[in-house]
């Protein structure tokens, strides 16, 4: 018998092959090593400016525009210590935040009114928990590290994000959308449960376990956390999954990835586009999932992201993931891209491979490097952009007077996550084909102002019938916000006469104010987008 050796909350766990049982053994040994934690937990351990530490915690945050300098950083093992930090800040009168990932894209975390940064890093146990006959992940878990340990000890997934760097705690909490979510649903679709550290009414922290069962009396909590985005209620300190309905072992209680996926990038060379075959182009992008984003479609094991770089990057990406296990994918890919190419009149490159499932999951995604600096906005389309959007998409992108990394990305949606109501759960945009992302990203903080406004004068005049925003409506379905957008609470960039809580959140946002008001009624967690009490 062949064994490995992993840390694992603490400790050496043997891992042992088929022969001994992994798929029904090893879920309960882990769970054990998990319960045998209580009582040799780490104390909090609490950095404050002027320590050596400081610094590199204060700056992990991924938009470097926001560095957060807190009084104290307070790095976080337990939901007691949890507590511990909630309660010291109301009595205090100490601004309070949470960061896990650090991939917040504005100054939700790093906003310098924060006196009390609380970090969940430190917890990132993945585990079954046969109490609550379901995977439990700490919120303080990279998405990267939770592919590895369902896939490796039980060949199960969660259908999250294509960046494993990227912290599970907020980006379950706005929704979770990845490659695997046109066939799976989102993140969402299967949390049954959440472990919040909430401040009350009474000035007392407390641990709540909120779960989707009817009887709950906290399941509105629960409801509140499957898509209305981080920082909003208490601090998240776990997440249990399980997919609805999912009855056996735990090997069948999340979905099962394929064994092999392929891997294709396709790229058509900038230099031979000119406004009417980029139109052409992005078109037959848009109406191509249009046409191909039903549940029932064969596509829906597909994730694919069109991504259109300024200029000087030279080429113009399309990124595919399909389930290789499948006898007709070559044929689909080959489709799908001839779809695009219609018309065009530029030849693409096709490069693909086949890679295990998880070796794609865990693939790093590629940095900005010293272009650390960000702006970003995002939302959800009903339909493809029109040929005047599209042009307006052109000019920016190809703007020789621009060297800020501009960035458009259109990405698959549909399939089985248009097929869950929109008051299922928080996530209210259940009827959309494309996600869209417009991003820039530059070195230098003297260019903030323009960078910024690149961003703003892109996504303004893309929406420019609109007051400058995807107001919900049968062409648009609002924003996403694991997207985080300040500027949409802005009338002045914002003239749309729509809030920002409807963009965010359409018709769920008063029963978000509910569970706000019940949980946090004095506001203790609170920044640009978050819910306000009813």
């Amino acid at each position: 018998m062949t064994t490995t050796r992993r840390r694992f909350l603490g400790s050496v766990v043997v891992v042992a092959g088929a022969a001994a049982g992994l798929t029904q053994g090893a879920p309960t040994a882990w769970a054990q090593t998990a319960e045998g934690r209580a009582g040799r937990v780490a104390p909090e351990v609490i950095v404050r400016p002027g320590d050596a530490r400081y610094a590199a915690l204060a700056a992990r945050g991924n938009n470097t525009r926001f560095v957060s300098t807190p009084d104290e950083i307070w790095l976080v093992h337990s939901p007691a210590q949890v507590e511990k930090a909630v309660n010291q800040a109301v009595a205090e009168g100490q601004r309070i935040t949470v960061r896990g990932g650090g991939h917040c894209f504005d100054g939700l975390v790093g906003d310098p009114e924060y006196r009390l940064l609380v970090d969940t890093s430190e917890m990132k146990a993945v585990y079954f928990d046969p109490a609550m006959n379901a995977f439990a992940v700490e919120s303080g878990a990279l998405l990267g590290e939770v592919y590895r340990t369902l896939y490796e000890g039980w060949g199960v997934t969660v259908p999250g994000g294509v960046c494993p760097e990227v912290g599970v705690g907020g980006h379950v909490v706005g929704g979770g959308y990845g490659p695997l979510s046109r066939r799976y649903g989102l993140s969402v679709d299967h949390l049954c449960a959440v472990e919040v550290v909430v401040p009350g009414s009474c000035g007392e922290a407390r641990t709540v376990v909120a779960t989707s069962r009817r009887d709950d009396p906290n399941r509105e909590l629960w409801w509140a956390h499957t898509g209305a985005g981080g920082g909003q209620f208490g601090i998240i300190t776990k997440y249990w999954f399980r997919t609805p309905g999912a009855a056996g072992g735990p090997s069948s209680l999340l979905p099962k990835p394929p064994q092999t996926v392929r891997k294709a990038l396709v790229t058509w060379p900038w230099p031979q586009f000119n406004e009417t075959n980029f139109t052409r182009l992005v078109m037959n992008h848009g109406a191509w999932h249009a046409a191909n984003s039903a549940a029932d479609s064969p596509y829906a094991t597909m994730h694919s992201s069109l991504q259109i770089s300024s200029w000087f990057a030279g080429t113009i990406v399309l990124d595919v993931t399909m389930d290789a296990t499948r006898a007709d994918t070559q044929q689909l890919l080959d489709d799908y891209v001839s779809a695009l190419s219609a018309g065009v009149g530029v030849e693409p490159t096709v490069e693909s491979k086949d890679v295990p499932f998880l070796e794609a999951a865990l693939t790093p995604t590629i940095g900005y490097g010293k272009y650390s600096r960000h702006k970003s906005m995002g939302g959800h389309l009903r339909k493809p952009f029109d040929a005047n959007q599209v042009s307006t998409l052109y000019r920016a992108l190809s703007d020789p007077e621009h060297w800020g990394i501009g960035l458009v990305y259109l990405a698959a949606y549909g399939g089985k996550i248009n097929t869950v109501s929109p008051q299922a759960t928080a996530v209210a945009a259940r009827d959309s084909v494309i996600k869209f992302w417009f991003s820039c990203n530059w070195e230098l903080p003297e260019q903030d102002e323009a960078e910024v406004n690149w961003v703003r004068k892109l996504h303004g005049d893309v929406w420019a019938e609109t007051g400058g925003y995807p107001v919900p409506n049968d062409k648009y379905d609002g924003c996403y916000i694991n997207y985080p957008d300040a500027d949409a609470e802005n009338p002045y960039v914002n003239t749309s006469g729509v809030p920002w809580s409807t963009l965010y959140h359409k018709a769920n946002y008063p029963r978000l104010q509910r569970v706000k008001a019940t949980y946090d009624p004095k506001n203790v967690f609170r920044h640009a987008l978050s819910v306000k009490p009813a």
